[in-house]
This record gives structure tokens, C-alpha cells and sequence, in this order.
């Protein structure tokens, strides 16, 4: 049951639902967690929020009147034991900790992608037990830290673009799905809607899908067909989920009726293709293609927050809070003028990631490079602007967060 309380009234214990206050000024990038930490208590106390929801369920009821301080402090200890002792604890670990893992990870995983492929081509049935065993892996990771798979499965070259796609929508559709607070086992479903969204497309002639310019009217009809293709190809091959269905049939709908192969709009779209359609089309402008290199991370963000009637406004705020505003990978500019790459989200603020700082826009040189926590109490630097990486001319910019030796 939800119950919106004072700020004031929050204590430890407590199942924070959702805070209440602009979503792009959110103090944490996550919602729907334990209150465990006495810190993260001490910063929603002072960072201006005044309200927030939080599921009794889950945890703690705010102090029923009349009770004793010795009976609130038995209820709250025996409540802590009961959520703070998950049976599989997966603890959030740091970007340098996760990539070297999320690497090996998408070597693995674009390998089984390009079986599943080939496979499908020679008219097989996908095997979903080795699918499952991929889409467990991926969310192992993200689980452990979003940024890392996710970040590093954008990295993809123009010839493992259909593959790593799949993987890199995966890992998004994840993420978002923890962020929408959807339960375990739906969210390992959602994850596997990512993966096979693109089947349809081992179907499509080579020469029309790696063209390396624009479509003609024809082949964009042709290209049209991979979503029902797909999804042809699951029901007749069986075993898949209702959601995978649904995803690979339409995660190319949009709200306002414009999208394809059915023209749904609004709610009859349902909440898995709305993401799915966020995050393929996320993954997609972000990457490099055959016909374009791909857009900055944050100023992908900032287009797709202007096409109106694309996506579900709940669904793009959810997504957002998921990679961040400044998502790894983005380059940015701080108030002291030297450019840096986000290599980490923070739990603070969407506004307040870590940049590695490695350019003195001011000086127009290369300067030690330096990891600035802007979340951190007492930092007097903050983000002032993102920034073109074509306009500064840095051709090894990826390499400058993607690297595991760099953190």
C-alpha cells in the first residue's frame, strides 16, 4: 500500500516508492528502494524535497500513535532484518569493478547473437534456454552496474551493428524495467523481448540491410517488414513469451499513431513496446552506422525529449533516470572550462556524475587527466553545457572511458 508522507516523517526502514518534485532534479537516479543508509537519510532531508510515497508493504509504516520508542525501535530492527537479507544479494559495484566483466560479457554475447542469426536464417526455431542463459547474464550485470554493459554495448562497430544492438537493447530494456519497479522475473522477460526485438531483421536482404545510404521508398517497405517477420517467426517456432511477441511486433508503434506495423496509439500500445521503443531507438541514434556516425549520448537525450507524439512521457522519464542525463560517454563542460567525459552515474543527482576531465577548453590543450566526482559534498565544479565531440575534433574520444584501464 502506498502513503505519501513529510519528508520529515521518513525514517530508516522505510520503501521509498517515489519522491515527489521535477523529475529532471531528482536527488537519486533510483527509486523504489530500502532507506538503509543513514547519508542517503541526511540528503532527501536537505535537498528540498518536501514530499515523497513510500509502500508500507515493503517497509516501514510511518510511527503509529501511542506507541513506545522501545516498541517503534523492536518493530523497525526486526523489519530491517527481514529487507536488508535478500536471498541473492546483488550489490551495486563500481564501473572499474563491472566493465572488465561487462566486456567479456559482450564478446560472449554478440557471439550468441550471431548464432541465433544464423540459425533462424536456416529456418531453426530459436533455443530460448541458451537466450534465457544470455538475457541472466546481461541482468547480472546491469544489476551490479547499469552504466558498464550498457555503455560498452554502444561501442559497436558498423559490421556488428544488428548484433550487438539486440544486446545493447537488452541491457537497456533492464535497466528501465528496474527503474519502473516491475518485478524479477518480468524484467528477465523484458530483457528477452530486447534481445529478439530485431529478429525479424536475419530475414531482411544483406544488401538492403547494410546499405550505406538512404533507403529508396522500395526497400524501406521491405526493412517495414521485419517487425511482423519476427514476430512470424516466434509464433511458428513456439516456446517464446507474450512479451517477447508483443516487443518484436511492435516496438516500432509511437504513441501518436504514426508508427508501424498496426498505426496503435496511445494506450494501445502496451508498457513493453513503449519500451522497447525507447530503447531501440536510443541504442540506434547513438551507434554508429553505415550511413552516419553516431550522436553523443547526452544530446541524444535532448532530441528525443523534443519528438513529441514518439514515446510515452512516463515511460522516456523512467528511461532517462535509467542511463542519466549526461549518460557515460557523453562529453560535457564544466563551470572551470575544461571538458570532460561522464564515465559513471551517481546516486545523488542526475545532474552530478563522474567526469573524467582530461581538456582545458580555456588553455585549448590537453591537460592530466583527473576522475571529478560531482556529487561529492563540498565539490565546487558542476556541468555547464554538453559539448560536440565534432566540434573539438577528438577521435579517440570512446577510448577515454571505455578503456578498463582507465579507471
Amino acid at each position: 500500500m502506498l502513503k505519501k508522507i513529510n519528508v520529515e516523517q521518513l525514517k530508516l526502514g522505510m520503501h521509498i516508492h517515489e519522491f515527489c518534485g521535477s523529475w529532471m532534479d531528482h536527488p537519486f537516479w533510483r527509486t523504489k528502494f530500502v532507506l538503509e543508509d543513514p547519508e542517503d537519510l541526511r540528503q532527501i532531508q536537505t535537498c528540498g524535497i518536501k514530499e515523497l510515497w513510500i509502500d508500507v508493504q515493503k517497509g516501514l509504516d510511518v510511527a503509529v500513535a501511542g506507541q513506545t520508542k522501545q516498541e517503534t525501535e523492536a518493530r523497525i530492527d526486526a523489519t530491517l532484518v527481514q529487507i536488508t537479507m535478500p536471498k541473492e544479494p546483488s550489490p551495486k559495484v563500481s564501473m572499474a569493478e563491472e566493465v572488465a566483466r561487462a566486456t567479456k560479457i559482450c564478446v560472449t554475447a554478440k557471439s550468441a547473437v550471431v548464432s541465433m542469426f544464423q540459425e533462424v536464417r536456416m529456418g531453426k526455431a530459436i533455443d530460448h534456454d541458451a537466450a534465457g542463459a544470455l538475457v541472466e547474464e546481461i541482468t547480472d550485470s546491469v544489476v551490479r552496474n547499469p552504466g558498464a554493459l550498457i555503455s560498452l554495448a554502444r561501442l559497436k562497430s558498423v559490421d556488428d551493428y544488428t548484433y550487438m544492438h539486440s544486446v545493447a537493447v537488452c541491457a537497456l530494456m533492464v535497466a528501465l524495467a528496474r527503474q519502473l519497479g516491475i518485478d524479477e522475473k518480468t524484467t528477465r522477460d523484458a530483457g528477452m523481448a530486447g534481445l529478439l526485438h530485431d529478429l525479424g531483421k536475419a530475414m531482411m536482404p544483406m544488401e538492403v540491410l547494410n546499405k550505406p545510404g538512404k533507403l529508396t521508398e522500395e526497400e524501406f517497405r521491405i526493412m517495414k517488414s521485419h517487425p511482423a517477420e519476427g514476430h512470424r517467426m516466434l509464433v511458428e517456432g513456439g516456446g517464446a513469451g507474450e512479451i517477447s511477441l508483443d516487443v518484436v511486433l511492435h516496438h516500432h508503434e509511437k504513441v501518436d499513431g504514426s508508427g508501424y506495423p498496426k498505426g496503435l496509439k496511445g494506450d494501445g500500445i502496451s508498457l513493453f513496446a513503449k519500451m522497447g521503443a525507447v530503447c531501440d531507438v536510443y541504442d540506434a541514434i547513438t551507434s554508429n552506422r553505415p550511413y552516419k556516425a553516431g550522436w553523443d549520448p547526452a544530446e541524444s537525450i535532448r532530441k528525443m525529449t523534443e519528438w513529441q507524439g514518439h514515446f510515452d512521457s512516463r515511460v522516456f522519464q523512467a528511461f532517462v533516470k535509467s542511463v542519466g542525463i549526461y549518460p557515460i560517454g557523453s562529453l560535457v563542460r564544466l563551470e572551470s572550462g575544461r571538458l570532460g567525459i561522464v564515465v559513471d552515474q551517481t546516486e545523488k543527482s542526475l545532474l552530478s556524475p563522474k567526469v573524467r576531465v582530461f581538456f582545458s577548453a580555456k588553455a585549448n590543450m590537453h591537460i592530466q587527466p583527473e576522475v571529478v566526482d560531482l556529487s561529492l559534498r563540498g565539490s565546487t565544479e558542476k556541468i555547464v553545457s554538453r559539448e560536440d565531440p565534432a566540434k573539438w575534433n577528438f577521435p579517440d574520444l570512446d577510448k577515454k572511458w571505455g578503456s578498463v584501464d582507465l579507471f
